[in-house]
């Protein structure tokens, strides 16, 4: 018997046995699914009947050694989709991976009626359909993974927004508290704040704050410039505040030049420069 004979078989067992074998294949599916509100019922059945059917369409062409066919875009495009959603919805590599791997028992059950009395093509048939079902399950493992690191991805470009914040101290006035490592990512993600909220504001001088930095080496200094310097294209001048006594020996000891630029020990410090600046003082009632 031919590649081609098994396959037209091999879909005409699915077609003539679709009921039954869908309601095997989700009743195991739900036997094995742990955390059921990833995946509702009715999503699960949904999927499973069209699964079904592009696996029969595609085992008509005959390819079933090479999923990468384009008999199979249904197929891989359905796996995409169901492996993107769990993969957002916190489902684990396995349990996505379970979908077509639980598609075996039920499949089997059919061929070995189909094929009762013929051991050889038996063995065939099944040797053929578990390797295409291992390639469909290793396929679904690297969809997920791949959604997961773009939602880790997005998730980290999320965390450095809010680690970032630019605020408004007053008319003019901004600030910028930075903690923690101050990297090349964080760098951009920083520079791009201050520049859009001075756009925002019209704000003449922005206040960056390393309070919260816990160290100052060459590599944090070059960001930090690069940002004052990108701040000033846009019209506005910086006052770096958090100056602490290590940094600043630190500072020191590097040969990093802050000469130009406005340095103060606090954020409040630099808060009253920043008004008297601006023509603006508070002054205390009594």
């Amino acid at each position: 018997m031919t590649t081609q004979d098994y396959s037209t078989r091999i879909s005409q067992l699915i077609q003539d046995n679709e009921a039954p074998i869908g309601a095997e294949w989700m009743a195991q599916l739900e036997a094995l699914t742990v955390r059921t509100n990833v995946v509702s019922k009715d999503q699960l059945r949904r999927h499973c009947q069209q699964f079904l059917t592009a696996f029969a369409n595609a085992t008509r062409s005959g390819e079933l050694n090479n999923v990468e066919h384009r008999s199979w875009d249904e197929v891989r495009d359905l796996l995409d989709d169901i492996s993107t959603s769990r993969a957002k919805a916190g489902s684990t590599p396995s349990e996505t991976a379970t979908f077509v791997f639980s598609f075996k028992q039920p499949l089997f059950l059919r061929l070995r009626q189909a094929f009762a009395g013929d051991a050889e093509g038996l063995a065939e048939a099944s040797w053929t359909v578990s390797t295409l079902l291992d390639k469909l399950g290793l396929y679904t493992i690297e969809v997920f993974q791949r959604a997961r690191d773009q939602v880790i991805v997005r998730q980290q470009q999320e965390l450095l927004e809010l680690s970032t914040p630019v605020v408004k101290l007053w008319d003019g006035i901004l600030a910028l508290p930075l903690i923690g490592t101050l990297d090349s990512a964080r760098t951009q993600v920083v520079m791009e704040n201050v520049l859009q909220k001075i756009v925002d504001t019209g704000a003449s001088i922005a206040i960056i704050d390393i309070t919260g930095v816990p160290t100052v080496d060459t590599l944090v200094a070059q960001h930090l410039m690069k940002t004052i310097a990108a701040a000033r294209l846009m019209g506005a001048d910086c006052i770096i505040s958090g100056i602490r006594p290590q940094i600043a020996q630190t500072i020191v000891h590097l040969g990093v030049n802050l000469e130009d630029v406005t340095t103060k020990a606090t954020l409040a410090d630099a808060f009253v420069l920043a008004l008297a600046r601006t023509g603006a003082s508070v002054i205390a009632k009594d």
